[in-house]
């Protein structure tokens, strides 16, 4: 039998009359719990709660497929209180940090103690109201974390490209400007004639302007062109005919200009000239990647600094479209090349007051969502078709925007709790619960603004509405 005098210690049993306590001490039942043991798990369903006699256990949360420490809980305290008071799965899992004797309460038994005493039922509310506080908000902090882990993931992947083209170009540039130290030493002692030096010029700069594009050919007449030009190479004795043979195409060389060459340079110079276009338009077209390159990592840094509102104003005029389109470029690692990704934009959409990095906050919760709907086949795969579309359109004072999926859908007895906190249909440790209620907030309490979902399978759409200036701001 429970101790007597140890629950009347209890703030949930200390009102009640001696003779309710006595009766409920014939009722709980003792419980040993080894240091290390899980009582229970997270998504199980309770049937008890828990009061500790002594030893301490830990309430853990796995997000992301790490543990988060929620709280410790020692002698006199309550918990596994929250699935019996709500009829819901446990919310966390709980362990044994030391050996620990604990005194169980059921479900029924735990419901007529609070309908009977007023008092064990304020205790109750205290405690589960202190707990959804702290819990939720380690839990945000937590959502935010993980957050931060896909957004350094998308950028990590966005960055990785254009920085690898940028090295393999630097590494080739090297290998390219030695050999045209070596051809230039050549070029020097052919004693080229004005007439020549100018005709060389004019190919010189023609190799600057097209290694900027290559020419739009198909394959197969690429490569009948490049066969060509191969052989009449070979004829006149350049070197590396192949390689040459594949610049000449680029620079879009004809046979009439091919033969004014032959006319100009003589058998002795036209090798080295041959190879020193070849050079220059080599260093030319290294130099364009390492140009796009950089230019790509400057727009994905722009991209960034959009994305979280770097060094600005809490409230900013925001472009609702290139939020969306920063956010697109964050997850495009997560949309992976099976989801497609179609705009329906308002030309004329105006920008906005909003908390610029928190909206872009919800954009990202919702399509993360939409890609995780998507990617829902037994290998992770997107079905063929997989489609996230993405419509803005102004109605009054009202921004819409609506992103919308044609995955399976969300089934009709989840979809009045995909706002609640800590409610998820994903599997345990893959989500807090917190994305959609965190983004639900920021568009209705601090945006004074609404979001809307209907969902059928092969159609889920949410509409998120922001008012155009914030009201009281």
């Amino acid at each position: 039998m429970a101790s007597y005098e140890f629950l009347r210690k209890i703030p949930l049993f200390s009102a009640l009359p001696d003779e309710d306590l006595a009766s409920l001490c014939q009722i709980v039942r003792e419980l040993q719990l080894p240091a290390g043991e899980v009582l229970f798990e997270e998504g199980s369903m309770g049937d008890m709660a828990y009061i500790i006699e002594s030893g301490e256990v830990e309430i853990i949360k796995v997000s992301q497929k790490r543990e988060i420490l929620l709280a410790t809980r020692g002698p006199g305290e309550v918990f596994g209180e929250i699935a019996l008071v709500f009829d819901s799965p446990r919310t966390a899992t709980v362990r044994a940090r030391t050996d620990t004797s604990m005194i169980g309460i059921g479900r029924e038994d735990l419901r007529n103690l609070l309908q009977i005493s007023p008092s064990a039922a304020a205790s109750m509310f205290d405690i589960i109201l202190s707990r959804w506080q702290n819990t939720q908000n380690l839990l945000r902090q937590s959502e935010k974390m993980a957050q931060l882990g896909t957004f350094t993931a998308g950028i990590a992947h966005e960055l990785n490209n254009p920085a690898a083209a940028v090295q393999r170009s630097t590494e080739h540039l090297n290998t390219v400007l030695f050999d045209s130290a070596q051809t230039f030493m050549r070029l020097v002692r052919q004693g080229l004639s004005p007439e020549q030096q100018t005709t060389l010029e004019q190919f010189v700069h023609r190799a600057q302007e097209q290694a900027r594009a290559m020419p739009e050919l198909d394959p197969l007449a690429r490569s009948d062109r490049e066969a060509e030009l191969e052989e009449w190479l070979e004829d006149r004795g350049v070197d590396a005919a192949w390689d040459c043979a594949s610049t000449l195409v680029n620079l879009e060389f004809t046979d009439d200009e091919l033969n004014q060459l032959a006319a100009v340079y003589d058998a002795r110079q036209l090798p080295v000239i041959i190879s020193w276009l070849n050079n220059n338009y080599t260093i030319f077209n290294l130099l364009a990647e390492l140009q796009q390159g950089a230019q790509r990592i400057s727009a994905i840094v722009k991209a960034l600094k959009s994305y979280t509102y770097l060094d600005q104003a809490d409230i900013v005029r925001y472009n609702v479209h290139e939020g969306l389109e920063n956010t697109l470029l964050i997850l495009r690692h997560k949309l992976k090349a099976d989801i497609k990704v179609r705009r329906a934009y308002d030309p004329n959409l105006p920008q906005i007051d909003a908390h610029g990095s928190e909206l872009n906050q919800v954009w990202t919760n919702i399509i993360d969502n939409a890609a995780d709907a998507l990617h829902n086949g037994p290998d992770g795969a997107a079905p063929p078709g997989a489609m996230i579309t993405l419509r803005t359109r102004q109605e009054g004072k009202w921004i819409i925007v609506t992103i919308e999926d044609n995955g399976p859908g969300i089934p009709a007895d989840v979809l009045p709790r995909i706002f609640d906190a800590f409610y998820t249909t994903k599997p345990v440790g893959q989500g807090t619960g917190l994305g959609l209620d965190i983004s639900y907030n920021i568009v209705v309490r601090k945006h004074q603004g609404d979001i809307r979902v209907k969902s059928e399978p092969g159609q889920t759409q949410f509409e998120v509405w922001l008012p155009t200036e914030l009201e009281g701001e």
